[in-house]
């Protein structure tokens, strides 16, 4: 196993859209018009195949809102990742992995705003690569952006293990000969899994 490949949201850095709208004050029916329109409309998922620019979700958003979510919305899109809220023990995890001589990949469904704050993720200093969705125009689960990330890299899938909150997403990667992991928030036990799998390899090895 040479290469560690990550998922962003909820793997290194916490996007629960229900939490984030807490941060606006709102009723709880607005927060439910707010969720709606701004991240479970479909147009959250356009912005991270990067057929929407930020403002271009702003606009289609406070289409369906009254005037007065109008700023909250604007919060939500421009500044939904001020401030980043990291997953405790992950960047340690990854920079034990990197000084052991394991490749660290980013995988991510994220808009084209992604760059902007990547090096405000800790433990992004330690990447050797990044694919991100909206700067490829495909989104996981499907296939073609796991492809782009091998290609790009060069790498053999049998030597990945790819670590993802969303089963959907690692099923994919498993289709394509990749060990996985579906993350629960557990950065001991995805750490205990790893260590699992090294020993295999190391017995194997004997």
């Amino acid at each position: 196993m040479k290469n560690l490949i990550f998922d962003m949201g909820n793997v290194l850095v916490k996007f629960v859209p229900e939490h984030l709208v807490k941060r606006c004050s709102l009723s709880t029916e607005d927060e439910k018009l707010l969720l709606q329109e701004v991240f479970y409309s479909g147009n959250w998922k356009r912005h991270d195949l990067g057929e929407l620019d930020e403002k271009q979700l702003y606009e289609l958003s406070i289409a369906s809102l009254p005037e007065r979510l109008h700023p909250a919305a604007k919060e939500m899109i421009y500044r939904w990742s001020e401030p980043l809220i990291p997953i405790e023990g992950m960047a340690q995890l990854i920079k034990e992995m990197k000084e052991e001589g394991r490749n660290i990949y980013l995988l991510s469904n994220a808009g084209k705003d992604q760059p902007g704050y990547w090096n405000k993720v800790p433990g992004s200093e330690y990447f050797d690569g990044t694919v991100v969705s909206a700067l490829e125009g495909c989104i996981k689960p499907d296939p073609k952006i796991y492809r782009i990330l091998v290609k790009r890299y060069s790498l053999d899938p049998a030597e990945c293990l790819f670590i993802d909150d969303m089963e959907a997403n690692t099923e994919t990667a498993q289709e394509l000969g990749w060990k996985t992991y579906c993350f629960d928030g557990d950065v001991n036990k995805l750490k205990n899994h790893i260590r699992k799998i090294l020993e295999e390899e190391r017995n194997a090895d004997k």
